[in-house]
């Protein structure tokens, strides 16, 4: 009774009202196991589909390094709790994969300087994080300097073309 209590307890109401027939913890237990997880076939069908939706994986233009990684994990670890069987290296594997472009030479680098085997995820995330935030600081850096370089060299274009204009002398 105490077990048949404390599931009543800890169920929401909507679901309380379809098992609230139930006798035994057990059969209460049971049929919460039968609704939530489903059979064999529908377990082994919802493991297919995430297997898919994570060989399916790749990482969007314009996406984070951390963004990427929490979606790759997200899948990741509803295939671990769906019993499917997905090890450390196979999912770094398809994460360095999957990256965009952009980070080409930094995979190569993580895969010549790295034992994949040996290498963690988290590793991993710290390693493409930092390499994301220099490519980041790089496109800033970049980015100020062609705006300071563009508005002086431009104003000193113009004086410069326009003096020499005046001048008489024509001289590129």
């Amino acid at each position: 009774m105490k077990a048949k209590n404390y599931l009543f307890q800890a169920i929401d109401r909507s679901i309380l009202e379809t098992i609230f027939n139930k006798d035994t913890a057990k059969s209460i237990w049971d049929s919460l196991k039968q609704k939530y997880q489903g059979t064999a076939r529908v377990q082994r069908a919802h493991r297919q589909a995430l297997q898919k939706e994570f060989e399916m994986l790749n990482m969007k233009v314009g996406e984070s390094v951390y963004e990427y990684f929490a979606r790759t994990l997200a899948v990741v670890n509803k295939l671990r709790v769906n019993k499917g069987t997905m090890d450390d290296v196979a999912v770094i594997e398809k994460i360095l994969r999957s990256m965009t472009p952009k980070f080409d030479y930094v995979v190569c680098s993580i895969e010549e300087s790295n034992d994949l085997d040996a290498l963690t995820i988290d590793e991993l995330q710290s390693s493409l994080l930092v390499h994301e935030q220099r490519m980041k600081a790089h496109v800033v850096e970049e980015q100020a300097l062609k705006i300071t370089f563009g508005e002086s060299s431009g104003d000193r274009t113009r004086s410069w073309r326009i003096s020499r204009t005046r001048k008489g002398r024509r001289q590129a």
